[in-house]
């Protein structure tokens, strides 16, 4: 996967989370509240806060981020968005595949995650990126009422795919 141009992925800091807030409200219907995000900061032997910046822009521009847990061998994506002008640029792949890397050298043996059964982009981002759907969560998501596709990647195919980076 060749690195997006001017874009950088590093640890989230609690000064990034009102920019983070827009971009989630701007993506999700059912949006985190800024508390969500502080109280995932709490946590760090559990949870891990990506950004990824645009290191073109002055300052310390997010465009898009990440959060993840990771509890015994098992990684849980639990949120990713990227900011509406940036989309279509592989940031969203870049940054889950940093966590992933990340995760697989803290001992994760699977990865899995939540998507809305109506979001075929992000079911092929990560499709692509070789999690399968596994089974369905129905009635998951509120506003609108909607069913989750629970997606996973198992050791071999997260091992395969750091290799291939």
């Amino acid at each position: 996967m060749g690195k997006t141009p001017d874009i950088a992925i590093e640890a989230m800091r609690k000064e990034d989370v009102d920019q983070v807030l827009a971009i989630e409200q701007a993506s999700f219907s059912m949006p985190w509240s800024k508390n969500l995000f502080l109280s995932e900061f709490r946590s760090p032997t559990v949870s891990t806060l990506l950004v990824a910046l645009d290191k073109s822009a002055p300052g310390r521009r997010v465009v898009g981020y990440t959060v993840y847990w990771l509890v015994e061998d098992e990684m849980h994506i639990l949120n990713l968005a990227v900011t509406t002008e940036s989309r279509r640029r592989g940031i969203a792949r870049e940054l889950v595949f940093a966590a992933i890397k990340r995760a697989a050298a803290k001992g994760a043996q699977r990865a899995f995650l939540e998507v809305r059964a109506s979001n075929s982009a992000a079911q092929k981002l990560y499709s692509d990126l070789g999690f399968t759907g596994t089974f369905i969560r129905r009635d998951y998501y509120d506003s609108p009422l909607e069913d989750a596709i629970v997606m996973t990647l198992e050791r071999g195919a997260l091992d395969q795919l750091i290799r291939e980076q």
